[in-house]
């Protein structure tokens, strides 16, 4: 895809809602800063998922230890082109180990959405599918169709491969759904649902 591509893009918070709806019970979300978050919360307050507010670049490797750290469990990261570009190298580690409980999910709206809507490299010629190709990740599609939410949540409950999703959105900006911000009780809430004790 280039620059001058016009990509038809779909509407980020009911794709969000709709996928994870279909998924089991049992799937950790972790979401990026930002949008993800708010989609996320948006779509239904579950104690598998994981909300991160601050730390840039983090969602995939987070949900990388996750699944490393739980491969009986799907794992889901729910980030921004934005976000996920900060941590891009990240992708080199989980094509050298390809979980395959993990599924890494990047709404793409092609600019840096938290910053002021600056363009980001994915509007300027960055494939992120070619890249997660080149780290490794065979299983890495573009979906522009919200019907693909299906297929998508079918890859992730069956847990055959590390799938990597690059979903082109528009820069639509639905009511934020702000998840709770106090860290100790969300870490609480997640150690609950992997049935770990609190410290």
């Amino acid at each position: 895809m280039t620059a001058v591509d016009t990509p038809v893009r779909i509407d980020r918070r009911r794709f969000v809602a709709d996928l994870i709806s279909r998924l089991p019970e049992e799937t950790l979300v972790v979401s990026g800063l930002g949008s993800p978050s708010y989609d996320v919360f948006a779509a239904g307050d579950r104690p598998g998922n994981f909300y991160l507010w601050g730390a840039m670049g983090a969602a995939a490797p987070l949900a990388l230890g996750l699944a490393l750290a739980r491969p009986e469990r799907p794992v889901v990261a729910v980030t921004g082109d934005g976000e996920h570009l900060m941590g891009i190298g990240a992708l080199g580690t989980i094509g050298a180990v390809l979980p395959p409980n993990l599924t890494v999910v990047v709404l793409d709206n092609a600019h840096f959405g938290e910053t002021g809507m600056q363009p980001s490299h994915t509007g300027l010629g960055t494939d992120l599918v070619a890249v997660a190709q080149g780290f490794g990740i065979r299983d890495a599609l573009r979906i522009s169709d919200a019907a693909q939410a299906e297929d998508l949540a079918a890859r992730i409950r069956v847990r055959a491969a590390t799938t990597y999703a690059q979903v082109l959105i528009t820069t639509d900006e639905p009511p934020r759904a702000l998840p709770p911000r106090d860290g100790v009780a969300n870490k609480n809430s997640f150690r609950a649902a992997l049935g770990l004790s609190t410290f």
